[in-house]
């Protein structure tokens, strides 16, 4: 079984920063593609940000020049570097990761940016 577990959300003002991470436990052979998603009140969850085992990143034009993904294979995570937060990315952040073909997502964790 795999799981996922995201960190690092909260409460920011517009303008402001802050850095998700997720950790990947279980019974892990080989993680494949890696990814944030995100859910905002009424709207269906969305990809914002995917890298690929070889560590290259995909990103949704929403969030392109203000947020980071980076992947430590290592260490089985992601990050999410988020700057410039705008109160459109009030969301509900999930990561996921695809391990043997089958798709893991993980809790969630909220971020709400207040102007």
């Amino acid at each position: 079984q795999v799981q996922l577990v995201e960190s690092g959300g909260g409460l920011v003002q517009v303008g402001g920063s802050l850095r998700l991470s997720c950790v990947v436990s279980g019974t892990i052979s080989a993680i494949n593609g890696m990814g944030w998603l995100r859910q905002s009140p009424g709207n269906q969850r969305e990809l914002i940000a995917s890298i690929s085992p070889l560590g290259t990143p995909a990103y949704d034009d929403s969030i392109k020049g203000r947020f980071t993904i980076a992947r430590d294979n290592a260490k089985n995570t992601i990050t999410l570097q988020m700057n410039n937060l705008k109160p459109e990315d009030t969301a509900v952040y999930f990561c996921y990761a695809f391990h043997l073909n089958s798709q893991y997502v993980g809790q969630g964790t909220q971020v709400t940016v207040s102007s």
